[in-house]
């Protein structure tokens, strides 16, 4: 994207928020803690109903919690007209989007058309015809001089940035190997739960949550935090083009069954909504939020997985499991019960390397990573060497949000974004979306 005027220094209230349609708890993550580049008073255009009072609780708890408490104020506009009264008025020139994605990409197209900024919540778009949009808005954007970005949490999570550091360490790593559709070079799985805690309350999902033609469904939500963590992890600052590089090898998806009384402890409705009724059967729903992908990139294997649960095990949550493949060493994140749900990083010398081979290369990194993470410790296990990261580097998932809207109102200062980006977000919609065709060819 070209460098455009830059109408952003960096100075107090500077970035003037407008959150459109707030219906996912992303939305308020956004503004879970102050900048001074933002401006205090955030603009909501949206309809009534309980996803525009939710959002409001959840940013009322930030200005009322007892440390540290925000001082944000909001102005809201709502009717059924609310994206003409937002593209008429245009009170701010960020426009913050998370919650329903079956009309999101026309959300962002409209804004850039208009000549507004957009940070959007995970996944911008949630089939073909949604990325074709995206693709068109890509080209307003930089034809209006503004910049549209995708909110990329994990990479905040502190054992992807290490593992990405560790596979750049020729000394270490070696080579990213070619792998296989069976034995992919590449592996990235998630399990979550659609009943879980936020800020330490129960979250509670809006009905549509559990209609994929509004939310989508898991090959092309979830998917898009691990398709991006393949690109960003093992091909770093590097443009990926899904014309060139990039081949879907298989895809599949498959449901959770979801009770209608889980349902109501989610959502709070004691039935389900007539536009789920075509997805249930004797009163459970049938939810499409699990999705595999297996596809190459510059030739690499890779594989991607989700899977959603209802709630999560005693004492656990959310998990995730990462391994990148090197001729001399694997790189790997655990994050199961032998963990303690705790996302760890391991270091194991890949077939027919011995640890000996691998230690004068393995203590010279550790070296250089103990410089930036203080703290940072190993260990020697059965497999490789265990890293010990201090718990003050684990962030956690919704300080994550915090961060990567820091690293975008930078761009906008700088005005553009890193050169490489915008062609990986489309790549990586690309991805999801054919992957979803793909899938529901093969039912």
């Amino acid at each position: 994207m070209n460098r455009r005027n830059n109408t952003f220094t960096g100075e107090e209230n500077e970035v003037k928020l407008i959150t459109l349609n707030p219906g996912h708890f992303h939305a308020a993550l956004v503004q879970k803690n102050m900048l001074s580049q933002v401006d205090p008073t955030a603009h909501i255009f949206a309809p009534e109903g309980s996803d525009l009072d939710l959002h409001l609780e959840r940013i009322d708890s930030f200005n009322s919690r007892p440390e540290n408490p925000a001082g944000w104020k909001t102005e809201i506009h709502t009717g059924s007209d609310y994206l003409q009264q937002m593209l008429k008025e245009r009170p701010g020139n960020v426009i913050i989007t998370a919650g329903n994605n079956r009309d999101k990409a026309q959300y962002i197209k409209q804004a850039v058309d208009a000549g507004l900024n957009v940070l959007s919540d995970k996944p911008m778009v949630i089939d073909k015809n949604g990325w074709e949009v995206l693709v068109s808005a890509f080209e307003s954007a930089g034809n209006n001089n503004v910049l549209m970005y995708d909110i990329m949490t994990e990479r905040n999570e502190v054992t992807s940035t290490i593992q990405r550091q560790l596979a750049q360490n020729k000394n270490l790593f070696g080579e990213l190997q070619k792998g296989s559709p069976e034995n992919p070079a590449i592996i990235k799985e998630s399990v979550h739960h659609l009943f879980k805690e936020v800020s330490g309350k129960p979250l509670r999902r809006p009905e549509w949550y559990f209609d994929v033609k509004q939310q989508g469904e898991g090959i092309v939500d979830v998917t898009t935090h691990l398709v991006d963590l393949t690109m960003w992890g093992a091909f770093p600052n590097k443009a990926i083009d899904y014309r060139t590089d990039i081949n879907i090898v298989k895809a599949s998806r498959w449901p959770t069954e979801v009770s209608l009384k889980q349902f109501e402890q989610t959502t709070g409705s004691p039935q389900f909504p007539d536009y789920l009724k075509d997805q249930v059967n004797d009163e459970v729903l049938s939810l499409y939020s699990n999705g595999e992908i297996n596809f190459t990139v510059q030739d690499h294997h890779a594989r991607v997985w989700v899977v959603w649960n209802y709630e999560p095990p005693a004492g656990g949550g959310d998990t995730h499991y990462s391994i990148f493949r090197g001729t001399r060493s694997n790189l790997v994140v655990r994050q199961g019960e032998d963990q303690h749900f705790k996302s760890t990083l391991y270091v194991e010398p890949s077939q027919g390397m011995a640890h000996e081979d691998l230690e004068p290369a393995f203590k010279d990194a550790m070296a250089g990573l103990q410089k930036e993470y203080a703290g940072l410790t190993y260990k020697k296990v059965d497999k490789g060497w265990e890293l010990s990261i201090p718990d003050v580097h684990y962030l956690g998932h919704e300080a994550h949000f915090g961060t990567v809207a820091k690293n975008f109102y930078g761009y906008l200062i700088d005005g553009k974004l890193p050169d490489w980006e915008v062609q990986n977000m489309i790549t990586k919609y690309y991805i999801t979306t054919q992957a979803l065709e793909m899938a529901l060819n093969h039912q």
